[in-house]
């Protein structure tokens, strides 16, 4: 607690310090100077922004200088505020101005390391991480300007409590966190980079790129978090005190994802459910858009998206319709009258189907008669498509018209049930007996 009561001690004497120069003309001129420098560079860099077309100056220049010239027009009013008081100090020291101007030296250290720090983190392109980034650097280039930084990381160092060994202080708590987004972040950058690389490569097939992108990132995050941790000194045995309940953790609470987890691996490995694959689980039929970690997301011909646990995928029947090659065979029932021609009827069956686009000429269409029903001859026209992706169904319809089609011309029928229905028993009515035939 001495180093608290330290830094409280300084943080009390430099504001007796302003207070005293609050007294004097000197410290209230410096104040003047810099409130200038602002409105001037705030006024600047309005009137430039206004004048300048970013978009159209660069325009065919590289991404990386294009973000440069953001960032430089973004901060314009801060390096403008910085350029005025180095004049101003150039200026008061040419005039041989006694006394010391120390509180303009501050201001430019202060706004200078804000613009470099705004320039450099400014390539970061997630907003959260480069917020976090900017304000962590300045605060420990501020505290060092000011003479504070050593004093302040002693005091939060000075108190904590102890939890299976480890000493866990607000320093060490501060240090751990900024360190992890860091390295998090670093390290989800280069899984990105790397899965690109990997989906890349033509000589991969789809489930294998998704099975490397997996493991590349969750060795880099593993890296990210080890290299933390031994970083701010933490033992790694010290942590043995939370294995328990880790495991604990993951033998109730954890375990349907623990399974969800294992089964995507599974999948990924086996290959035997891949990206672009047509498939129908359940009731859902549709593709396979994305394999994730814990869910495959399936889309289906209505623009849905079903998210599936990969458990389902293992324990489930599954049906694959592009599992081995593209081609998926297709049958359409349909009956004719007993007065039409089988083989006649085979024949136009065929010719419809080849008129159909997407059915395929090899292997060619086929009709079989199935079955003599009650009312009509029973066929099963069998053809085959390469594109399930794009739909069963319509493409069975397009079959279905182009019979009715057919048949219209040849004057083949569609025949449908006609029934009699025939009351044996008379029936009475007002005292008289009637026989009444109903026809259907």
């Amino acid at each position: 607690m001495d180093d608290v009561h330290q830094v409280a001690g300084n943080i009390s004497d430099a504001l007796q310090a302003i207070g005293h120069e609050f007294s004097s003309l000197r410290l209230l001129s410096q104040l003047g100077l810099i409130l200038l420098a602002a409105v001037i560079g705030t006024v600047a860099a309005t009137l430039i922004r206004r004048r300048v077309d970013l978009v159209a100056m660069t325009l065919g220049w590289p991404l990386f200088l294009q973000t440069t010239a953001r960032l430089v027009l973004a901060n314009l009013g801060t390096i403008i505020f910085v350029l005025a008081l180095l004049i101003m100090q150039a200026a008061v020291v040419s005039l041989a101005i006694t006394g010391r101007f120390y509180l303009l030296g501050v201001a430019v250290s202060l706004a200078t390391a804000w613009v470099v720090i705004a320039l450099v983190a400014g390539l970061i392109r997630n907003q959260f991480v480069y917020r976090l980034v900017a304000i962590s650097a300045w605060t420990i280039a501020a505290l060092s300007i000011l003479g504070l930084l050593t004093p302040t990381m002693a005091a939060l160092d000075s108190f904590g409590f102890v939890i299976g060994g480890l000493r866990i202080t607000p320093l060490l708590v501060i240090k751990t966190s900024v360190l992890l987004m860091l390295t998090l972040w670093a390290a989800n950058a280069a899984s990105d980079f790397l899965d690109r690389r990997v989906h890349s490569s033509a000589d991969l097939t789809p489930s294998i790129q998704v099975l490397i992108g997996k493991l590349i990132r969750l060795l880099l995050i593993t890296f990210a978090i080890l290299i933390v941790l031994s970083t701010v000194g933490i033992d790694l045995s010290a942590l043995a005190f939370f294995s328990g309940a880790v495991g604990v953790g993951l033998g109730f609470g954890l375990q349907k994802i623990v399974s969800n987890l294992v089964s995507g691996i599974i999948l990924l490995a086996d290959k035997s459910i891949k990206p672009g694959d047509v498939i129908t689980v359940g009731e859902n039929f549709g593709w396979v858009d994305a394999m994730g970690a814990r869910y495959t997301s399936i889309v289906t011909r209505d623009g849905r998206e079903f998210l599936i646990p990969n458990e389902d995928f293992v324990t489930q029947r599954v049906i694959n319709w592009s599992y081995s090659n593209d081609e998926v065979r297709l049958d359409v029932p349909f009956g004719v009258s007993y007065a039409s021609d089988p083989h006649k009827v085979c024949a136009l069956a065929v010719e419809s189907a080849k008129s159909v686009a997407r059915v395929l000429v090899s292997p060619q269409p086929v009709c079989h008669l199935k079955a003599f029903g009650e009312s009509s001859l029973n066929f099963t026209l069998r053809f085959w498509i390469r594109d399930p992706v794009d739909g069963i169904t319509n493409v069975s319809g397009q079959v279905l018209l182009a019979l009715w089609d057919v048949f219209k011309r040849e004057g083949i029928e569609i025949p449908y049930p006609v029934r009699d229905v025939r009351i044996a028993e008379p029936a009475e009515f007002g005292g008289k007996k009637k026989t009444k035939t109903a026809r259907a």
